[in-house]
């Protein structure tokens, strides 16, 4: 049953992510996190930074990992195959007929309103794990940590990856001297 719930939470985020990897992240983090409690918000934050510094999509990222967390090898597979298959098949079905109608002003009416729905899905998201951050860091260290990289990314021009690995090292740091305080 388990790998049946695996399929369909996957297969939700392939079908409805339409737009690419950005759009897939919230709806990975209602099925694992909300949903189907396979994850804590902590660890959702862990397992899209991890995948942020990887190449290639997201959304199979994070349905590999999840899977392969949640029921093993062929949990692995069964969440990679239902993220992509939908995908593919609806790449298919969509370009076949944007092709066909993509001078409709109702089709470019459409497609614009999708970076809508995905901007404000994204912030919905952002706004989730600056609240988290506050519980652990407070406001004013975690608004803190999105300036500096929000400057490093875009001002500076720093790889995402050495920002994420660097916001990791800062994570871990922080969780050391917790726990070595609780001994």
């Amino acid at each position: 049953m388990k790998q049946l719930y695996i399929f369909y939470a996957f297969f939700k985020v392939g079908i409805l992510g339409y737009g690419g990897g950005p759009s897939s992240i919230p709806l990975v983090h209602k099925e694992a996190v909300d949903r189907y409690k396979w994850l804590t918000d902590d660890d959702f934050g862990d397992i899209l930074a991890l995948g942020n510094t990887l190449p290639g999509p997201i959304a199979t990222k994070m349905a590999g990992y999840i899977g392969y967390r949640v029921g093993g090898w062929l949990g692995m597979i069964n969440a990679v195959l239902a993220t992509t298959i939908p995908t593919i098949i609806l790449m298919i079905i969509l370009l076949t007929s944007l092709t066909s109608f993509k001078d409709l002003s109702w089709v470019q009416g459409m497609t614009k309103a999708v970076l809508a729905v995905v901007g404000v899905m994204l912030a919905q998201l952002t706004w989730e794990f600056l609240v988290n951050a506050k519980k652990g860091l407070g406001w004013i260290k975690a608004i803190l940590l999105v300036v500096i990289s929000v400057l490093a990314l875009d001002v500076f021009g720093v790889h995402p990856g050495i920002v994420v690995g660097v916001l990791l090292a800062i994570a871990l740091l922080k969780k050391d001297k917790q726990e070595a305080k609780q001994e």
